[in-house]
């Protein structure tokens, strides 16, 4: 979905920690004395993160890093940026999303609160822990806070055989949000009470995230900017479906699984299956309504 191109973009809602922070030291979660470290959970959340929210333990505080003053997220103003770069991709998608779910979430009885995001390099500290870029793009609870190496959009087409295209990109951000307004109804805890398997609570977190991103999907290229009365994305085609749907369908449980170890195992599933992960994007976009995303109740996923 390609960006309008004089919409402005607010690059101060994203938080640009490339080459400033490295790896750093661990941040953990309080919790029984141990420190809760992430792990590889693309697209998603480590349910262990969880237990600090659960429990009411808290992160580490990290100090907000300074934005990058020269070729970084600050750089990113205008929408034919967002249509060159990825990183003004991903601030362009960050604006869009914190301008539609506010008053989204209002008419369906829910309240939006702000979420932080973060670019990083390499690894970064976190309210869960301190992250490295194999973990991949993820919400901490914790700390509120979505977490994008730019890097990873990259083996999304190399590694995992997604589309290339702008909404594919742009899907990966909007799941992460998906996360976060899940924290803001309250159900994100739920994952932890069943972490694995095929039918799993995990998973069906994990699809509603899908379902979600879908419905910012539907309204994003008519929620006008509420500054310029301009949206910030131009109407879906075609081909940026199918874009969103190569980038759902290459991270589902069973199509990694199978090219690491040439076949499948559901009962350790924590995304859902490639399949799963389209059609929950799809009953997103294709009803616009949040009801329609409550996995949690579904028969059939």
């Amino acid at each position: 979905m390609s960006f309008n191109d004089g919409s402005q973009l607010d690059p101060s809602q994203v938080q640009d920690r490339r080459g400033s922070m490295g790896r750093g030291g661990k941040a953990g979660i309080g919790i029984g004395g141990g420190v809760i470290l992430l792990i590889a959970a693309l697209l998603g959340i480590n349910p262990n993160m969880l237990t600090g929210l659960v429990e009411g333990g808290g992160g580490t505080a990290i100090a907000p890093a300074t934005n990058l003053t020269s070729g970084g997220a600050t750089d990113c103003k205008l929408g034919r940026q967002a249509d060159e770069r990825l990183d003004c991709r991903i601030v362009g998608t960050v604006n869009s999303l914190n301008d539609f779910w506010p008053s989204y979430l209002q008419q369906h009885g829910g309240t939006y609160s702000p979420v932080d995001v973060v670019l990083f390099s390499d690894g970064t500290n976190t309210g869960c822990g301190s992250a490295t870029s194999d973990v991949g793009p993820f919400y901490c609870p914790t700390d509120r806070t979505a977490y994008f190496d730019p890097a990873f959009f990259d083996e999304l087409v190399t590694r995992f055989g997604s589309s290339a295209g702008p909404l594919a990109q742009e899907y990966v951000v909007a799941h992460e949000f998906g996360h976060h307004i899940q924290d803001d109804l309250g159900t994100i805890a739920n994952a932890q009470q069943d972490p694995q398997g095929a039918e799993s609570a995990s998973v069906r977190t994990e699809l509603q995230a899908d379902c979600y991103a879908g419905i910012w999907m539907r309204y994003a290229s008519t929620s006008p900017d509420p500054d310029t009365g301009q949206p910030y994305l131009e109407a879906l085609t075609s081909q940026d479906i199918q874009d969103a749907l190569s980038a759902a369908s290459s991270v589902g449980d069973d199509r990694i699984q199978k090219a690491a170890t040439g076949r499948t195992n559901p009962e350790t599933w924590t995304h859902g299956s490639s399949d799963e992960r389209q059609r929950w994007l799809m009953t997103g976009y294709r009803s616009g309504d949040l009801a329609s995303c409550d996995t949690f109740a579904a028969a059939q996923l």
